[in-house]
């Protein structure tokens, strides 16, 4: 696996990967017994069914160059409003997602930094989303249930899917920063084309995009030039 230092600003970095590759989770059956659906496993097996069928749909939206004109209602533009929250809250935890299906990753830092200074904002921001995740993680499980378990009925339930999402999204972000902390062997490679995203903070948008997007092809990153212009300090 791939992470990338990426630098916003004079002294900020940001961690960035690409890719993820969620296997389609099989269908959880209940439990035998009456009480079977209201099994923890059970429940968190059909969270976990409708995290999946989120991911694949906000990635057939963000593909979509428009809108049949159609999808007028109310319902549809609810759903395009939350596809689009989704898609950005993939791009914010990607990383970490990814980071709890591994036990090797290459940290890829600027040229103009020393590895002992990689080594320790990577473990800072990873320290940090571990906490930010985790807090965030029981607000929802706490609001999840209060919303009288939506996420279990049939048919187009917007509130259902967005509890779904959080509260499995905030579940595999604190393993993937966790596992980062203490499970991953970090090789460490300085990398020169991250160096020149450092040098384009001081051009206007239009000369910083033209970077970004030519140090994105060279490292083969499709969405490196999106995520700069939207994270690198003004």
């Amino acid at each position: 696996m791939d992470v990338f230092l990426v630098p916003t600003g004079p002294e900020a970095y940001e961690l960035y990967c690409e890719h993820v590759d969620e296997i389609e989770a099989p269908a959880a059956e209940p439990p035998s017994g009456r009480l079977g659906r209201f099994n923890p496993r059970f429940v968190f097996g059909r969270l976990k069914q409708r995290f999946h069928q989120m991911l694949v749909e906000a990635e057939r939206e963000r593909r979509r160059e428009h809108v049949a004109s159609g999808e007028t209602g109310w319902f549809q533009r609810a759903k395009r409003r939350m596809m689009r929250w989704v898609a950005e809250s993939i791009a914010e935890q990607r990383l970490l997602w990814n980071l709890r299906r591994h036990d090797e990753a290459t940290l890829h830092y600027p040229e103009d930094v020393s590895e002992a200074i990689a080594e320790r904002v990577m473990k800072q921001q990873l320290s940090r989303d571990f906490e930010k995740h985790r807090f965030w993680l029981a607000i929802d499980s706490v609001l999840m249930v209060a919303s009288g378990l939506l996420i279990l009925v049939p048919g187009p339930n917007v509130i259902g899917y967005y509890f779904a999402f959080r509260v499995v999204g905030h579940f595999f972000s604190v393993r993937g920063a966790r596992n980062g902390l203490t499970g991953v062997a970090w090789r460490k490679i300085p990398n020169g084309p991250l160096t020149d995203l450092r040098q384009a903070l001081s051009l206007d948008a239009a000369g910083r995009l033209r970077v970004a997007e030519s140090v994105a092809s060279l490292l083969q990153l499709d969405h490196l030039a999106t995520f700069f212009q939207r994270t690198a300090a003004s």
